[in-house]
């Protein structure tokens, strides 16, 4: 599994008074490698990604290059940043059997969601 894969063209959604001014979707996702190696990331916009990933120009994840095919298997909006960031490392420590049961499973997923939402920020 790669690095995780941030979004840098994410606009900044703090005003100067710190108070949010605009909320951002984030996507975990995972991709299946040519070799059946499974990848997970997170986005905003996983479509853009997953097309930086596939193209040249370096901005994909460097776990990636070579292994292209690269196929979407599952995409998820969890809401904030944090939380993306916090499914996608429980997703990464995942066995490969475990993770291929996750992506059968979407109330797994759906689960796993909202166990990290709750943890982060409190019932949702």
């Amino acid at each position: 599994m790669g690095a995780p894969c941030y979004d840098r063209d994410m606009p900044n959604s703090m005003s100067s008074e710190g108070d949010v001014a605009t909320t951002t979707a984030w996507f975990v996702y995972v991709l299946r490698c040519k070799d059946g190696t499974l990848y997970t990331g997170i986005a905003t916009d996983v479509e853009r990604r997953l097309a930086e990933h596939r193209g040249p120009g370096g901005r994909g994840a460097k776990y990636l290059r070579g292994r292209q095919p690269l196929e979407l298997v599952m995409s998820r909006s969890v809401g904030a940043r944090e939380i993306a960031l916090r499914v996608e490392h429980r997703i990464k420590r995942l066995a490969r059997a475990e993770k291929e049961a996750l992506l059968r499973d979407e109330a797994a997923v759906e689960r796993m969601v909202a166990d990290v939402a709750e943890l982060t920020h409190g019932v949702q």
